[in-house]
């Protein structure tokens, strides 16, 4: 048999988390993030023998994500530290940008994660995320009114 529930939350339950949370923010995106792993908990037999549960998943966030009201803003309010040393400006042109262009420079830029790591959650191709991310970089640049650094 595969590796057990508790093992595939403690291995994939925080990637799931941070790339639903990009989509949607922190409080719909952790809602919907549960919300899938509860799914997978009572679809267990079926999903542990899937290619790609993780993709599977945030899929089934997202539509958890629709029954919930779209958040005001990309992050919780607050004075939170990693806050502090934003450009005022970047949040309110985060918030233009397209979802999927979002994501893409959330989970790449903010998170840290490859872009082959974004496709395989997304269940996009590779060259998807980079023309995602692309695009929105380029959006970004001209909203912050800054140039380009190679």
């Amino acid at each position: 048999m595969g590796m057990s529930f508790d093992s595939f939350v403690e291995m994939t339950g925080p990637r799931l988390r941070a790339a639903l949370v990009a989509a949607y923010g922190v409080e719909i995106g952790q809602d919907a993030a549960a919300e899938a792993l509860a799914y997978a908990w009572e679809h267990w037999e079926r999903i542990q023998m899937m290619r790609n549960p993780v993709g599977y998943l945030y899929r089934v966030g997202q539509t958890a994500s629709r029954r919930a009201r779209r958040p005001q803003g990309l992050l919780p309010a607050g004075d939170m530290p990693e806050q502090r040393d934003v450009e005022p400006r970047l949040l309110p042109a985060l918030a233009q940008l397209s979802d999927s262009q979002r994501v893409a420079v959330l989970m790449v830029h903010g998170y840290g994660w490859s872009i082959t790591s974004v496709a395989e959650v997304l269940e996009v191709s590779v060259s998807t995320v980079r023309t995602h991310l692309s695009r929105a970089l380029v959006r970004l640049q001209a909203a912050l009114e800054v140039d380009r650094v190679d």
